[in-house]
């Protein structure tokens, strides 16, 4: 079994209150569950408007399905107009760890 995380810190464009920051984030956080079906959330930055922090998280069997994901979640969110990608944390567990 292997799990990966991933946690992206992201900056937001036009954005001036946490309602429009809400407005921005929670589409992202919906289309990044429905599209690459894994669990996902905001973690972090959630009293700062033009900041926030996503966190990733997918299990399988296989290695290889774990790293595929996590590299077309991250090519995903790099491709989005209205965040700049600040960094990206991917890290993986196996059953050696």
């Amino acid at each position: 079994m292997y799990a990966g995380t991933l946690s992206f810190d992201l900056l937001l464009g036009d954005v001036r209150s946490l309602k429009e920051k809400r407005s921005v984030v929670r589409p992202i956080v919906a289309e990044l569950h429905r599209k690459f079906a894994v669990s996902v959330a905001e973690v972090g930055d959630q009293d700062l408007y033009r900041r926030a922090e996503i966190g990733i998280a997918v299990v399988s069997g296989e290695l290889a399905h774990v790293q595929d994901v996590l590299d077309r979640c991250e090519r995903w969110m790099i491709a989005r107009p209205e965040v700049e990608l600040l960094s990206a944390r991917q890290r993986i567990h196996g059953d050696d760890d």
